[in-house]
């Protein structure tokens, strides 16, 4: 609504500034014929004066076409990277104002559809009501959910690159539990809500939401909230890297190496390609052995 409102406003702005220019210009044009000539004949004799103005016109005739040519190359660039990439939006969501927006346009994309979704913990990205997904995951048609293991290798090496202090297994397990709570919280309002834990180090956080798919990447040492966001749209152009990222997502999804979390057992199921459970195991007796066996890491 706010929207069309500032979008009228702004014709109405520009049609009366058209009007006004319009109307003006009769008396502007009699204006310059009447003094022309006396203005004219005040100046053509001050030749540092016209050396100036020939300066002067030069300087804005360069930065004119500097503008135009560098507004031609942005244009190219832009257009290259909606037909054939496929981006439609780069953004660091810094401000208020920005974040708003953008959660908004995630909510208007996962309302009544699927959500895929790869990341950390999950913790800032659905659980907290402030985040992106906190709508959406609860008014969300399927959801398949892939967080990071807080006890694997992944985990280990993810910590250890960051250098806050307060970023610890502890705090990724606390997270992941808090994470795991609220989506049986949806399992329970008959959501159809599936969760694996994966161990390597996490790549790209991915959310795919209709035609849309939201990416960051993990880099190493900063936080994933400080990163630039890329949203790509789907198009029937198989350049564009809505596609790659799509089998990125699939490629993890169906990898039998990567259990399946059972909400109503707290189990890890692990199958096979044919989808047949192979084994189970408890999370917490898995999450032991792994601490054991890594108590002695500086993490």
């Amino acid at each position: 609504m706010f929207e069309t409102i500032k979008s009228v406003v702004y014709h109405i702005l520009i049609l009366a500034l058209s009007a006004a220019i319009a109307l003006s210009l009769p008396y502007t044009g009699k204006f310059i014929a009447d003094n022309y000539l006396i203005y004219w004949t005040l100046i053509e004799s001050q030749k540092a004066f016209l050396i100036g103005v020939e300066i002067a016109v030069a300087v804005l005739l360069i930065m004119l076409f500097n503008y135009l040519g560098s507004n031609w190359k942005n244009s190219k660039f832009s257009k290259m990277a909606r037909k054939d990439m496929g981006l439609v939006l780069a953004t660091n969501p810094k401000s208020l104002r920005t974040k708003k927006r953008l959660k908004k346009f995630k909510e208007q994309q996962g309302t009544a559809k699927d959500v895929m979704l790869i990341g950390s913990t999950g913790c800032n990205t659905f659980v907290n009501p402030e985040s992106d997904l906190h709508d959406v995951m609860q008014n969300c048609r399927e959801a398949k959910i892939m967080l990071l293991n807080p006890f694997g290798e992944g985990a280990i090496l993810r910590t250890k690159s960051i250098p806050d202090p307060d970023i610890t297994l502890e705090h990724f397990r606390d997270q992941l539990t808090k994470s795991v709570d609220f989506l049986k919280s949806l399992k329970v309002l008959q959501k159809d809500i599936r969760l694996k834990l994966y161990d390597e180090t996490p790549l790209f956080k991915l959310t795919v939401l209709g035609d849309y798919i939201f990416m960051k990447y993990y880099h190493s040492g900063l936080n994933v909230q400080e990163m630039t966001e890329y949203v790509f749209k789907h198009s029937a152009n198989h350049s564009s890297l809505f596609h790659p990222l799509y089998q990125f997502f699939l490629s993890k999804w169906r990898d039998p190496n990567i259990p399946e979390y059972d909400f109503d057992t707290d189990e890890l199921v692990y199958k096979d390609d044919s989808g047949n459970e192979v084994k189970r195991e408890k999370l917490d007796q898995r999450t032991r052995e792994i601490y054991v066996g890594k108590r002695d890491i500086n993490i």
